[in-house]
């Protein structure tokens, strides 16, 4: 019997959807400016929601073909781990919690990105009033989708597992809540990487011949591929960003789950099994007291109302854990001294998160060392900026491992494994604030944008730079953040994944282990370049309609006739939805591929090498790619000559770089992870089925030495197959120089 007092993460995630639809209806009060302002929203609405339309069918028969192989071919406790056709049942717990996971994830981001677009031009006019008002429209637009993500997760994971541990037991019922948390990440994947792809397409794109060759101002309404810009700023930023932090905050509090079933207090397991959803639920509690603080503390500064209810939502965290604990102190009395030990491991988990936060923002700032130098950087000449952004990236990756290091060993020692998986689940605990401030960002970014098209002055154009500005920081932080909760995140999901795989220990000695291990670690650096790859290939095309509309319509560039809008956006949907197809596939199937060729021990070393390598590519061009963009704008304020200089070429030649860094393939290798480490623990029964070693890990133990005829047959099919992907890349990136020789053609 699951204790009552889960109703209050459950009660908390209903209050939380509320409070978003509340908030949706207070923001579609206000005034949306005049009707130019009105027409340029219009169509960055349309354009938000045509990717989004093309993007949920593209999903919907991706989630409908996974949804069959886990109803028909997953293996499962309820099938006595047996494939579920052969057995003559049905794996439709998993399947259904499945399909709930993939809706409730599109769901949220259906919610956050509609309202976020309808925001921006509110915002914009509320600035016309004062700096306070458009920060308020603006904030409770973004904290829509904060809440939204929230309030899912919580119904989701509270309610499925309320629902199905009467009916199918503790340990089951934490696998069925495993299926919701892999339709999330499944949705993820595709929202981050796509919005990333298209985001950066548009933005590339606009920036290589609107500014560097027309030398047109930041969001001039001339340039054909603005409204796509500002699209991408919400389905990269809002919907994106929105549903990896879902992935994430789901996937943790599962991991937990998981490894409370073995770990927590004999006799009161199923007390330590809803542990993680109280502490999400407390923390729900406080996110929503934290987004009234920051409408009450937001007066003429928003940056540091932003900052400081972030760290006012953690203060509240840490005193409602503490009532909880104390509640739970008080039902199981033996549990105590472990209840208390798990409370910290919590507030571990939550000082590490505020820690990689300042990190990003230190790196990232405009006001700090790092940025600067890259900006001074710039004086020097256009590779000089490349190899200072690149070198500060690396220099940023050690504060967050040192950090994440700590966290790690503290809650280790405070209680294990699962201390670590708590820890995992404090840090994300007040995801409901972050995802907010993230959300905030875009919509002020927009609203800068329409202020300046739509006419509204240089006074009130001033007032949004200040909105954007403090915006800009936000999105960094939640960067930072959303890796670092990431990367503890998949590191709880290793560790339930070895308890439930019956992996004691990985000997890097043993060669099945090392060679799942050295896959492992080159994945993200795959992963990486395809997007960026991407990026690059729409951007050559976005650059090429760009021109060819400056050339065969003359009276775009004077301001007399319109831009095509709708064409700049087509190819930025087109490309972004073809371009994400590989690598969501090599995100689901290569760690199927290795558990089932190597077995499942060298699987657990194959996650092992992705989230260590995929923490520093992460962490690296998240930073590097931040600080490019702020060196530039830093510059742009007038600093090193200002706009116009070699100076400033410069350093929108490392703004270029870093776009893709940081908003397509940084952020995206945490959803990458996560995803990798989900599929690995939901398709364990499959492997452990063909065999624990897999279909040749026992011709790799030392007794099969001998046998060499076999596997080296064997190797030889997989070399073969790695030397395929391997040409393959090497194709695409001897593709692009033909299409970018028509990029540095001088225009007409």
């Amino acid at each position: 019997m699951v204790p009552l007092i889960i109703l209050i993460a459950i009660i908390a995630g209903i209050i939380s959807i509320a409070a978003a639809i509340y908030f949706t209806v207070m923001v579609m009060k206000k005034d949306r400016g005049n009707e130019k302002m009105i027409e340029i929203s219009g169509y960055i609405e349309t354009g938000a929601k045509h990717f989004l339309w093309v993007q949920y069918l593209v999903l919907a028969a991706f989630v409908g073909f996974l949804f069959f192989v886990i109803l028909l071919f997953l293996p499962s406790e309820m099938t006595d781990g047996i494939i579920p056709v052969i057995a003559g049942d049905l794996n439709w717990e998993q399947a259904l919690a499945y399909l709930i996971g993939s809706a409730a994830s599109m769901f949220a981001g259906w919610l956050g990105l509609i309202v976020g677009v309808k925001t921006n031009t509110r915002a914009a006019q509320g600035v016309t009033k004062s700096v306070k008002e458009g920060f308020d429209i603006a904030f409770f637009g973004g904290s829509v989708m904060g809440l939204a993500v929230v309030g899912v997760a919580l119904l989701g994971v509270g309610g499925i597992y309320w629902i199905f541990e009467p009916l199918v037991g503790l340990a089951f019922a934490t696998k069925v809540v495993l299926g919701f948390s892999f339709g999330a990440s499944t949705i993820a994947l595709f929202m981050k990487c796509g919005g990333g792809i298209f985001t950066k397409t548009a933005d590339v794109g606009a920036d290589l011949v609107g500014k560097a060759e027309y030398n047109l101002p930041e969001d001039d309404i001339r340039n054909p591929a603005t409204i796509a810009d500002n699209v991408g700023d919400n389905v990269g930023d809002i919907a994106g960003m929105g549903s990896d932090l879902l992935d994430s905050y789901v996937a943790s509090i599962v991991a937990a789950m998981i490894l409370g079933t073995t770990f927590g207090a004999l006799g009161f397991e199923i007390y330590f099994v809803i542990l993680p959803i109280l502490i999400a639920g407390v923390g729900l509690v406080a996110s929503l007291i934290g987004i009234f603080l920051v409408k009450w503390l937001g007066r003429e500064n928003p940056g540091k109302a932003l900052n400081l209810g972030t760290y006012l939502a953690t203060l509240m965290v840490a005193a409602f854990a503490a009532i909880l604990i104390w509640i739970l102190t008080a039902q199981i009395p033996s549990a105590k001294t472990q209840l208390w030990r798990d409370y910290f491991a919590i507030l571990i988990g939550l000082a590490s998160g505020i820690v990689i936060g300042w990190t990003s923002d230190y790196f990232t700032r405009e006001d700090k060392p790092p940025t600067k130098n890259i900006a001074l950087a710039a004086e020097e000449g256009h590779a000089v900026t490349i190899l200072s952004g690149f070198s500060y990236g690396l220099i940023s990756v050690v504060p967050p491992a040192l950090g994440i290091i700590v966290a790690m060993a503290v809650s280790f020692m405070l209680d294990g494994v699962f201390g670590v998986a708590l820890a995992a689940v404090g840090m994300l605990s007040i995801v409901g604030t972050i995802v907010s401030n993230d959300a905030f960002g875009p919509i002020v970014d927009n609203s800068r944008a329409i202020a300046e098209q739509g006419g509204l002055g240089e006074d009130v154009i001033r007032k949004a730079d200040m909105l954007d500005a403090a915006g800009n920081t936000a999105k960094a932080i939640t960067k930072g953040f959303a890796i670092g909760s990431a990367n503890l995140t998949v590191l709880a999901l290793l560790f339930s994944f070895a308890e439930e795989a019956g992996i004691v220990t990985m000997n890097l000695l043993d060669i099945k282990i090392l060679i799942g291990a050295f896959i492992g670690v080159v994945i993200p650096a795959l992963f990486s370049a395809l997007l960026i790859l991407s990026v690059q290939k729409n951007a050559a095309k976005m650059v090429l309609e760009i021109r060819r509309q400056f050339k065969e319509n003359p009276g775009i560039l004077k301001g007399t006739e319109p831009a095509d809008f709708n064409k700049t956006i087509a190819i930025a949907t087109k490309g972004a939805l073809v371009e994400l197809i590989l690598p969501s596939i090599i995100s689901f199937t290569i760690p199927v591929i290795v558990g089932l060729i190597f077995g499942v021990a060298a699987l657990g070393a194959f996650l092992a090498g992705a989230i260590l390598s995929g923490f520093v590519f992460a962490i690296m061009m998240s930073n590097s790619g931040g600080a490019w963009d702020n060196a530039k704008k830093w510059i742009e304020e007038g600093n090193l000559g200002g706009k116009g200089t070699e100076t400033h070429k410069a350093a929108i030649t490392g703004d270029t770089v870093g776009d893709p860094f940081k908003d397509t393939s940084g952020p995206s290798i945490n959803t990458l992870l996560v995803v990798m480490s989900l599929t690995s623990s939901v398709f364990m029964g499959l492997m452990l089925a063909v065999g624990a070693d897999g279909l040749i890990g026992g011709l790799l133990d030392e007794s099969a030495v001998g046998d060499v005829a076999i596997w080296i047959i064997l190797l030889v099919i997989l070399a073969a197959v790695l030397v395929g992907i391997l040409l393959w890349a090497i194709m695409k990136v001897v593709k692009h120089p033909k299409v970018m020789e028509k990029i540095a053609k001088k225009k007409d």
